[in-house]
C-alpha cells in the first residue's frame, strides 16, 4: 500500500526546487528569484523562522508537527532558528504572536490557523513587512500566501464516510438507521472539506442523520456534552453509527456512549491516527482514522520555508482555492484510511509509532491478532 509519505512537493514537471540540492544556507540564487547581495545572503544563513500552531487540545502539534518542522529546518539550514508559538485556541492570541514574530524580524511564517478567515490579516501585516506566508495544514483565507502545504481535505471525509457506510452495510444495518454527525472547528476551513466531503458519501444514502455537530474549536469535551444530549434526545441503542472529524471528537462521543451503558458500540470514524484512536481501534471502540503523514507535511514545509528565505519560488504541483475565491499555489498529500486490519502497514511501518508505544499490555492481544508486531 502507498502511504502519504512520499514526498512530491519540491519535483514537479521534472523541476527540482533547488534547496533539495544546495544547501539553504547557500545564496539561494537557484529556482526563482534568488537573493543577489551579500547582505541577503548572510540574513537567509541566519533566517529566523516562525512556526505558529493554533491549538494545544490536538495532540500531533506538539508530539509531530513542531519537532518534525524544527528537524527539517535544522537539517536544511543549521543556522536559522525556528521561533515557535501555540495559539491555544485563540485567535487574538496567534495575532499577537504572530505581530511578536514579525518585530523580532522573521524572514518567512508558517502559519496554521486556529481562524482562517482572522488569519488574514496576519498575511496582510506579513506582506507589508515582506514576509511571505506558508499556509500549514489549515487554508488561510488570503489570496497572498506564498504556498499551502496539507492534504486532499475533502479526500479525509469521502474516506470517513466510506468507511462508515460500509462497515454499517457489513453490519447489516437498517439503511434508514439514525447516525450521528461530529464535524470540525466552525473557524477551521479544512473542516468544512472534511464536511463537504463526508456529505458527498452520505448524501447519497438513506441514513439519517439525527444529530449534527460543528465542534468549537475540536474541543473533545464539549462534543462530549453534545453527544450526552444526543442520546438523551435519540437514545442510545438507536444510534447505529458516528461520523467523528477527528479521534478526539471521535473518543469523546465513544465516553459519552459508554457513560450511557452501551456495551456494543456503533462504528466510529475519527483522524489524525492519534495514538488513543490506533488502541481503540485494536480494542473496537472505534472503527477507523485516517492517517495523514505529518512527517512529510512538516518536512516539506520546512523545505519551503527555508527556500523562501533564500528568495526562492517553491514549485508546487497545484493550487488550491480559499474560502472567497482566490487562488493560492499548493501541494495536498494524500490520506490514508486505517482500520484495525492495516495498522502495521501504514502508521508502524512509516514510523509515525513504534509497537511497544502502541501494543501496551492492554492492547497486547489485539495486536497479536491483527499482526502487529
Amino acid at each position: 500500500m502507498k502511504t502519504a509519505t512520499k514526498r512530491t512537493v519540491l519535483a514537479v514537471a521534472g523541476l527540482v526546487l533547488a534547496v533539495t540540492t544546495l544547501s539553504a544556507c547557500s545564496n539561494g540564487s537557484g529556482n526563482g528569484g534568488g537573493s543577489s547581495s551579500g547582505t541577503d545572503t548572510q540574513a537567509a544563513k541566519t533566517a529566523k523562522i516562525g512556526l505558529l500552531l493554533p491549538d494545544t487540545v490536538t495532540p500531533r502539534y506538539a508530539t509531530a508537527d513542531y519537532p518534525y518542522f524544527k528537524a527539517e529546518v535544522a537539517a536544511k539550514c543549521p543556522s536559522c532558528t525556528v521561533l515557535y508559538q501555540n495559539a491555544a485556541g485563540s485567535a487574538a492570541t496567534q495575532q499577537q504572536q504572530a505581530q511578536a514574530m514579525l518585530t523580532q524580524g522573521v524572514k518567512v511564517l508558517v502559519l496554521d490557523p486556529f481562524d482562517g478567515e482572522a488569519a488574514a490579516s496576519i498575511v496582510t501585516a506579513a506582506k507589508a513587512k515582506n514576509v511571505p506566508v506558508v499556509s500549514y495544514d489549515r487554508l488561510i483565507d488570503s489570496g497572498d500566501v506564498s504556498a499551502y502545504i496539507s492534504f486532499d481535505n475533502e479526500k479525509v471525509g469521502q474516506l470517513q464516510a466510506t468507511a462508515l457506510v460500509d462497515r454499517l452495510k457489513e453490519l447489516k444495518v437498517s439503511s434508514t438507521a439514525d447516525i450521528l454527525e461530529v464535524n470540525g472547528s466552525p473557524t477551521d476551513n479544512n473542516a468544512s472539506q472534511f464536511k463537504k466531503g463526508a456529505l458527498s458519501v452520505l448524501s447519497k444514502t438513506s441514513y439519517k442523520v439525527a444529530g449534527e455537530y460543528d465542534t468549537p474549536g475540536w474541543d473533545p469535551a464539549k462534543a462530549q456534552t453534545w453527544a450526552q444530549g444526543q442520546i438523551s434526545k435519540v437514545g442510545a441503542s438507536n444510534i447505529k453509527g458516528v461520523y467523528a472529524a477527528n479521534d478526539d471528537t471521535g473518543g469523546a462521543v465513544i465516553a459519552a456512549l459508554k457513560s450511557a451503558g452501551v456495551k456494543t458500540l456503533p462504528p466510529v470514524t475519527g483522524q489524525d491516527a492519534t495514538l488513543a484512536g490506533i488502541q481503540r481501534i485494536l480494542a473496537g471502540q472505534q472503527y477507523m482514522t485516517v492517517y495523514k503523514a505529518f512527517k512529510p507535511e512538516a518536512s516539506d514545509a520546512a523545505d519551503i520555508a527555508v527556500a523562501l528565505a533564500n528568495g526562492q519560488t517553491p514549485n508546487l504541483p497545484t493550487t488550491a482555492t480559499t474560502a472567497k475565491g482566490a487562488s493560492v499555489k499548493a501541494e495536498l498529500l494524500t490520506p490514508v484510511a486505517v482500520t484495525a486490519a492495516n495498522i502495521e502497514d501504514t502508521v508502524v511501518k512509516d514510523g509515525l509509532y513504534k509497537v511497544s508505544d502502541i501494543c501496551t499490555s492492554a492492547y497486547a492481544a489485539a495486536c497479536t491478532k491483527y499482526g502487529v508486531k
